[in-house]
């Protein structure tokens, strides 16, 4: 059984001394890796914060969560992560998604494709990105890329580094299965907002069966991811109380209302006492594989990591 891996994120724009001591307590508390948002809207830039948290710690992870691939050019972005991976000795998670949220693309006049069109994109993408992090000369053309006899940069990891896809959807789900080694379960985004349903633990059953069709003998060897998702951490013994504000708040924004029981089992909404929680993490691996969790920001769930560290 793979053991337990835990990331942390940092959100807020803080001095660089306060980031590099939040990394280095990220380290020393156990977390696999620090990872930083991609969005437009008061934070980090994350190739900037990524940079900052490599070269102030020595063994944790740096990666973003998740890149929207719609802001950067592949090949631009691939010489930005060569130079990470290069700097941290190798410790950089590439990890990319379709993008999603439309009022940041409006804000700066970039068109919001539809999901197919953003989704194709995507798998165009990873392929460049994985040709230009080999080092060697490649053309390549696709409905939205054309290289002609290019050399990216190396990274230190080989052939590429790991390579993590996040999505809530089937064809994005299906490019995970394809070409990550990481794959981030994530609740389906519609049109009008977040799908409550998608939330469920019957929803993320049948993403990991999308993941494993496409990814046939080589899912085995692959790594499934959940965060949390529509509602913030809650560390709490007032369960009850907490779970009737997390249905109403849900039913309110997306007119589903789910049970009680949909909102404890749901991978994505951690909420409860710590030792719940652990109890929780350790059921979603036993029944679905899953053995990474994003717990939110760094010191939300260290309680749950100290519970369940090295198993």
């Amino acid at each position: 059984m793979r053991p337990f891996r835990f990331l942390a994120d940092v959100r807020e724009i803080v001095p660089g001394a306060e980031l590099a001591r939040r990394a280095r307590r990220a380290e020393d508390l156990g977390y696999h890796a620090l990872v930083v948002p991609d969005h437009l809207i008061g934070q980090f830039s994350p190739v900037v914060a990524m940079t900052a948290v490599a070269v102030a710690t020595s063994t944790l992870r740096v990666g973003a969560f998740v890149l929207n691939n719609d802001l950067r050019h592949p090949a631009v972005l691939a010489q930005d992560l060569a130079a990470i991976d290069v700097l941290s000795g190798g410790r950089l998670d590439l990890a990319i998604g379709a993008g999603w949220n439309r009022p940041e693309y409006d804000a700066i006049g970039l068109e919001f494709d539809p999901a197919p069109v953003r989704q194709a994109r995507l798998a165009e993408a990873v392929t460049v990105l994985k040709k230009c992090l080999s080092g060697e000369e490649f053309s390549y053309s696709g409905e939205h890329y054309r290289i002609t006899g290019y050399t990216g940069e190396p990274s230190v990891q080989r052939p590429h580094p790991p390579v993590f896809i996040g999505g809530g959807g089937r064809r994005t789900l299906t490019l995970a299965g394809r070409e990550a080694d990481i794959v981030g379960l994530a609740p389906r985004i519609t049109a009008a907002g977040p799908d409550a349903r998608s939330l469920t633990l019957e929803a993320t059953r049948e993403k990991i069966a999308w993941v494993a069709q496409a990814a046939g003998a080589r899912f085995a060897d692959l790594e499934l991811n959940v965060y949390p998702s529509a509602w913030p951490v809650v560390l709490t013994d007032d369960l009850d109380s907490e779970v009737a504000s997390v249905v109403a708040a849900l039913e309110d924004r997306t007119g589903t209302r789910l049970t009680t029981r949909e909102v404890l089992d749901s991978p994505h909404l951690f909420i409860g006492s710590a030792g719940r929680l652990a109890e929780k993490f350790e059921r979603l691996r036993d029944e679905l594989g899953i053995t990474s969790f994003m717990l939110g920001p760094l010191g939300a769930l260290d309680a749950v990591l100290d519970r369940l560290a090295g198993r």
